[in-house]
C-alpha cells in the first residue's frame, strides 16, 4: 500500500490539490484557473474533474497534480484538500493521510475532527461580500477566493493568476473583473493570516515551455477536421458531446466555402444514435469522409449498422468516448469497458479497426489517421478514448501539421472503370481482401452496384451459395489481419527484462509512474509496451512470445484486452496476468504497484 507522506518534508513541485465544492457553483473557473497558473509557472500540471450527471447541488471534486518529473496520473494521495461542500466535508477530511494540509470554509468548523493535519479556516463569505458588491454574483466567484488563498501559500504569481483567468474566461471584461477582484482578496487575507508553510511550493520552472493545455474531445476534433471530414451525424452523450460541439465551433470557423460563405461540413444532429449510424455509414458508401462521435450506450444502439457496414464495406469513423457501464451506468466516470464491444461489434464473425490514443497528440493523429483507414480498408474504424481523455485537461506538445494526403483507398473514376472488362464489387483482384469500390454519381453504368447486408457475391448480387458467403467471410477476416501492417505500431519501453507490462490509452501516465516507482524503490524492472491499435501487429506477438510473465493493465472487470490477447494468442494465455482497476476513476500508479505486487507475493 501508498506509505504516510512525511509531513516534515517541502514538497516542490510535487503534490495535489482537490478541491471539494457542489456541481453549478462555478467552481469550475476556478479550477482550471488555479490548474492553468501552475501550468504556466512551468511545472507539468494536470486537472480531474469528478463531477455528477444529473442536477447542480451534487458534490463535484476536482484534483489538480503538480509534478516536476512529468507524472500526470491522478494521485493517490491528497496533499491539499479544500473544502468547500458541507456535506461532504467530514469524508474529505476523513481520508487524507496525516501531514496533509486542509483549507476550509470557516463556518464548516472541521479543526475539531483531527489533530494530525494542518487546518486553515478562511472566511469566504466575508471575503467575497468585501470585494463583489452584487450580492447575485457573489455566488459565482466565491470559489475564486480560494484560488487566491491557494496562490499565497503555495507560492503561485499573481500575474500567472490574472493571466489564467483572461485565457479561461475569453474577453469577458466585467467577468474578470469580478473574479481577479475576488482572487486578490484571498491572496491579500492569506498574506496578513496565513503563517508561511514550507509543506508544499510551486516555484517557477521551464518544464511546460511551448505545451498546450487540451482535452482529448477537441483534440480530436482537430484531428477530424485536419482529415476533411465532410459528414458528421451524431445525437448527444456524456461524455462525447463537447466533441461534436467544438467540431461544429471549428468548422463555422474554418471550413467556410470562399465564395459562398457556407460551411462545408454537414454536422446534423439526428433523432437517436441508430439514426446517426445509419446516416453515417450512407455518407460514407456515398463518397464523403464520415463519423459519429458517441459513448458505449450509442456503441450498443448503432451495433446492426455498424455490422452492416463491416459486411456492405462502407467506410466510416466512430469515435466512442467511453464511459462507465453496463447500461446508463455512470455517465460523468471513465472506463475502458468498450475494448471488446468495439472490436467485435454486430453479431456474427466480425473484427474491427480500433485505435487506442495514449495522450493528446495521439488523439488528434490517430483521428486524422482513421479516416485514411477507414477508406482504405472500406470499413468501419473506432477510435476508443474515455472520459479520461475526452473531458479532463491534459499539457501536450502542439500538434504537428499532417504532410501526408488524404488516402482515398481504392476508389475507381469513369476512366479506370473502363480500362476494366470484368468489374465487381466485392472482387479481390490482387487477394489483398480490399476490392475496389465506386462512389455514387460516377459517370457511365458501369460502376453502379446495389449494396446489400445480406448474402452476396463478387457482383453485389443477391446469393445464398455457401461458397459466396464463406468468400466473403474468409476474405473479410484477410482484409482485417492485412490490416496490421498499417496500423499504429506499439511503443515499446525496454529494460531488457523477462516481465512485462502491456496497457494501453489513458492508463500510461499511470504505468510510467508505477514502473518508475517499482524500479527505483522496489528494486523491480519491467518492459512496457504501450498498445495502440487492434488488430494487434507483429510486435505485441514478439513482445508476448518473448516475456515470461505479462501484467495486462485495464480499466474494466473482466480485463477485455487480456481476454482478446488470449482469444489471438492462446498458446501465452498462461503468461497474462490481469490488473484491472474499476471503481470509475481515473487509474493511479499505486493501483498497478500494488496489484503487481501482489500477485509477485502469491506466486
Amino acid at each position: 500500500m501508498s506509505s504516510t507522506p512525511d509531513p516534515t518534508k517541502t514538497l516542490i513541485n510535487d503534490f495535489s490539490v482537490e478541491v471539494a465544492t457542489v456541481n453549478g457553483s462555478g467552481s469550475q473557473t476556478a479550477n482550471n484557473v488555479l490548474m492553468r497558473s501552475i501550468f504556466q509557472m512551468g511545472v507539468p500540471v494536470s486537472g480531474k474533474n469528478l463531477f455528477p450527471s444529473n442536477i447542480a447541488g451534487l458534490p463535484t471534486w476536482f484534483q489538480i497534480r503538480a509534478n516536476h518529473k512529468g507524472y500526470v496520473a491522478r494521485k493517490h494521495d491528497v496533499d491539499l484538500m479544500i473544502c468547500m461542500n458541507a456535506e461532504t466535508a467530514r469524508e474529505d477530511v476523513a481520508k487524507l493521510k496525516p501531514g496533509a494540509l486542509c483549507l476550509y470554509d470557516e463556518p464548516l468548523k472541521l479543526d475539531t475532527l483531527r489533530e494530525d493535519l494542518t487546518f486553515i479556516p478562511v472566511p469566504f463569505q466575508q471575503l467575497v461580500t468585501a470585494s463583489c458588491p452584487e450580492p447575485k454574483l457573489q455566488k459565482l466567484v466565491k470559489n475564486m477566493i480560494y484560488v487566491g488563498v491557494a496562490a499565497q501559500m503555495l507560492g503561485i504569481d499573481m500575474d500567472e493568476v490574472r493571466l489564467a483567468m483572461s485565457r479561461q474566461l475569453k474577453g469577458k471584461q466585467k467577468a474578470i473583473e469580478l473574479n481577479g477582484n475576488a482572487a486578490q482578496a484571498g491572496f491579500d487575507w492569506a498574506a496578513q493570516h496565513i503563517p508561511p508553510q514550507n509543506r508544499l511550493k510551486i516555484v517557477r520552472d521551464t518544464k511546460t515551455q511551448g505545451q498546450i493545455i487540451i482535452d482529448g474531445n477537441t483534440a480530436c476534433a482537430l484531428g477530424a477536421l485536419f482529415a476533411g471530414v465532410t459528414v458528421v451525424a451524431w445525437y448527444p452523450i456524456t461524455p462525447s458531446s463537447s466533441l461534436v460541439e467544438t467540431l461544429a465551433d471549428y468548422a463555422k470557423k474554418y471550413r467556410k466555402d470562399p465564395e459562398t460563405g457556407k460551411t462545408n461540413v454537414a454536422i446534423v444532429q439526428m433523432e437517436d444514435e441508430l439514426a446517426s449510424a445509419g446516416a453515417v455509414i450512407g455518407a460514407g458508401w456515398a463518397g464523403a469522409r464520415a463519423m459519429t462521435a458517441t459513448a458505449g450506450p450509442g456503441i450498443s444502439l448503432m451495433s446492426e449498422f455498424i455490422g452492416l457496414a463491416y459486411f456492405a464495406e462502407c467506410p466510416s469513423v466512430f469515435i466512442n468516448v467511453t464511459r462507465m457501464g453496463p447500461s446508463t451506468g455512470l455517465p460523468t466516470r471513465t472506463s475502458q469497458g468498450d475494448i471488446e464491444i468495439c472490436a467485435k461489434c454486430s453479431h456474427g464473425d466480425t473484427y474491427h479497426l480500433c485505435l487506442y490514443p495514449g495522450n493528446m497528440e495521439e488523439c488528434f493523429q490517430f483521428t486524422y489517421e482513421s479516416f485514411d483507414l477507414a477508406e482504405r480498408y472500406q470499413t468501419p474504424v473506432f477510435v476508443v478514448t474515455d472520459l479520461d481523455f475526452g473531458m479532463q485537461n491534459w499539457a501536450s506538445k502542439p500538434f504537428a501539421y499532417p504532410e501526408t494526403a488524404f488516402d482515398r483507398g481504392k476508389v475507381l473514376c469513369e476512366t479506370k472503370l473502363k480500362e476494366i472488362q470484368d468489374w465487381g464489387r466485392y472482387k479481390d483482384s490482387d487477394e489483398d481482401g480490399i476490392c475496389s469500390r465506386t462512389v455514387a454519381g460516377t459517370p457511365g453504368s458501369k460502376g453502379a452496384y446495389f449494396t446489400r447486408g445480406t448474402g452476396h457475391n463478387a457482383n453485389a448480387l443477391y446469393s445464398e451459395k455457401p461458397e459466396d458467403w464463406k468468400g466473403n467471410i474468409d476474405r473479410l477476416r484477410r482484409k482485417f489481419d492485412n490490416a496490421r501492417a498499417s496500423v499504429p505500431a506499439p511503443i515499446l519501453r525496454s529494460v531488457g527484462a523477462k516481465r512485462g507490462v502491456l496497457a494501453y490509452g489513458s492508463s500510461d501516465p499511470a504505468i510510467i509512474e508505477a514502473l518508475d516507482i517499482l524500479r527505483e524503490q522496489h528494486d523491480k524492472k519491467y518492459d512496457y509496451l504501450r498498445l495502440r491499435a487492434f488488430p494487434f501487429t507483429q510486435e505485441v506477438e514478439a513482445f508476448i512470445t518473448n516475456m515470461d510473465v505479462i501484467y495486462v493493465v485495464d480499466q474494466n472487470r473482466d480485463g477485455q484486452m487480456a481476454n482478446l490477447l488470449c482469444e489471438f494468442f492462446p498458446q501465452h494465455a498462461a503468461k497474462l496476468r490481469k490488473v484491472r482497476h474499476y471503481d470509475s476513476t481515473a487509474i493511479n500508479a499505486q493501483t498497478v504497484i500494488d496489484q503487481i505486487n501482489a500477485f509477485e507475493t502469491t506466486k
